[in-house]
């Protein structure tokens, strides 16, 4: 029975990704970790692991629509296995301080936090281009966003949908559905590197993981399908609301105070 609440906790975290292009890891997280009580570190190591599976099931269904950007998701995927391997290294010396884990990840939470509820609620976002096959920006920049990403992708387990997505669309000025593409086809390495750092490091748990991510797998599908018959600002102020919930309530447990 609990294993198929977590293929339904996977489910909708799929769904929630597919819906906001933020990756299912940035709601599957939080419920594992106070949902289900994991420890921090084993709730980020089976997080990771898990969005192997929607990661690459994204970057194939993307590569089919000609929506990657082949040449940068070859440069971020390279520069971001070299950062996830550095913060992996150093995931594994902060791995048994759960409060700086919660911390750590309670900061990351804020800044998405109030970046879709000004998207959302106040009906604003990215003016980029619609129709571009190519993201712009220099190899330099592409490869330091990647190292960047993968590096705190090996300490909080959050990258693709969380960061690189709106990394592209802002500081590259990339188109919306090829930001989403790249994106997943850059993480899908990425994800894959961390997990096995985290597995080496003991601090996945494999079954939930693959329940997790087939769950995620699914939902994301039905996700993408609900975006066009949803209001996606709506949906962002209302997901940026729970996610500054979530972050307070991780950076609260730091002080030692549960809300």
């Amino acid at each position: 029975m609990i294993y198929l609440i977590y293929l339904i906790t996977g489910f909708l975290a799929g769904i929630v990704g597919g819906l906001l292009g933020t990756g299912g890891c940035a709601l599957m997280m939080p419920v594992i970790r106070f949902g289900f009580h994991f420890d921090p570190a084993i709730a980020v190591g089976t997080t990771l692991t898990a969005v192997v599976f929607t990661a690459a099931a994204g970057a194939y269904q993307h590569i089919k629509m000609n929506n990657v950007d082949k040449n940068t998701s070859k440069i971020v995927g390279v520069s971001g296995i070299l950062g996830v391997i550095i913060g992996s290294i150093v995931f594994g010396y902060i791995k048994n301080y759960g409060q700086v884990i919660d911390l750590i990840l309670g900061i990351a939470f804020l800044v998405v936090s109030v970046r879709m509820i000004y998207e959302g609620f106040l009906g604003k976002g990215p003016k980029n281009p619609i129709a571009e096959k190519q993201l712009p920006g220099t190899k330099i920049t592409k490869g330091f966003l990647g190292g960047i990403i993968g590096f705190f992708t090996g300490i909080i387990g959050l990258g693709g949908g969380y960061a690189l997505v709106p990394s592209f669309i802002y500081f590259l000025s990339a188109p919306v559905k090829l930001a989403i593409g790249t994106s997943m086809a850059s993480f899908v390495w990425i994800a894959l590197v961390g997990a096995i750092f985290k597995i080496y490091q003991g601090v996945v748990n494999i079954p939930i993981a693959i329940i997790l991510g087939i769950g995620a797998l699914i939902g994301a599908i039905y996700g993408a399908k609900l975006v066009a018959k949803l209001k996606p600002n709506v949906l962002k102020a209302l997901f940026g609301f729970l996610f500054l919930y979530v972050s307070l309530k991780y950076i609260m447990i730091y002080f030692g105070i549960h809300i």
